[in-house]
């Protein structure tokens, strides 16, 4: 298995949910961090945590991924305080979900934006470091719900089936600079983003937990550098 300690990772949305959980498994490793997210403030209080409890250098910037300006601008400072650019998470995401015909259109846009755009803008923006470097890890956060749709989620849907069919090109294009790319495909995590839309998530001893996907985060980029996981569902066992 390969040694992560003090190798540098770049986490969108890393605020909250599965961000914040991926931040702190990777920290655990003794992972450098630079960290994004909309709210400054949730990323002040996560680099203080994880400073105290781990030693890792963490740094933070706030910016909206959907934003191209805001997205180069906050990856260019934070690979200047880190030094390089090993790792990269595309967690950065939201959902809302109705009727085709009711959802307002600005809305479905906004989930294609921030889901599939902002994903696309970071990877431009990290990208010509791996392949500068000749090495690197890019892990795209999916979801179940790009690979079989549902009545509803077609924004959601569209936003996530079209990261995974990016991140299989992407693969193609870089794994011979020695980049892996890795799609992580859970269902439905007990997170702030389920909850906010009436999502079942049931009993915690029961219900996938942020930390599940980051475990499996961690196992995929622990493998040797000859191999890597181009995609991996993780589901709830047994859901209520």
């Amino acid at each position: 298995m390969l040694e992560l300690k003090n190798q540098t990772a770049v986490i969108t949305g890393a605020g909250k949910g599965i961000g914040r959980a991926v931040a702190e498994a990777l920290a655990a490793e003794g992972v450098h961090l630079g960290l994004i997210a909309r709210t400054a403030s949730d990323l002040e209080t996560l680099r203080g945590e994880l400073t105290e409890k781990y030693g890792v250098n963490v740094f933070v910037q706030a910016a909206d991924v959907s934003v191209r300006t805001e997205i180069e601008a906050a990856v260019q400072a934070l690979h200047e305080q880190l030094g390089a650019v090993d790792i990269l998470i595309n967690n950065a995401g939201i959902a809302s979900f109705g009727k085709l015909v009711d959802m307002d259109p600005e809305e479905w846009e906004r989930i294609i934006r921030v889901n599939l755009m902002g994903a696309y803008y970071t990877t431009r923006a990290a990208l010509p470091f791996m392949i500068e470097q000749n090495s690197g890890n890019i892990l795209n956060v999916a979801s179940t719900a790009g690979e079989r749709g549902f009545a509803t989620g077609s924004a959601y849907c569209a936003s996530k089936a079209a990261l995974i069919s990016m991140s299989e090109a992407l693969m193609q294009e870089v794994r011979k600079s020695n980049i892996r790319v890795v799609t992580l495909n859970p269902s439905t995590v007990n997170t702030e983003l389920a909850s906010n839309n009436n999502l079942p998530i049931g009993d915690e001893d029961r219900m996938m937990q942020p930390e599940d996907v980051a475990d499996l985060a961690l196992a995929t980029l622990k493998l040797p550098a000859r191999v890597f996981v181009k995609s991996a569902g993780i589901w709830t066992t047994n859901p209520q």
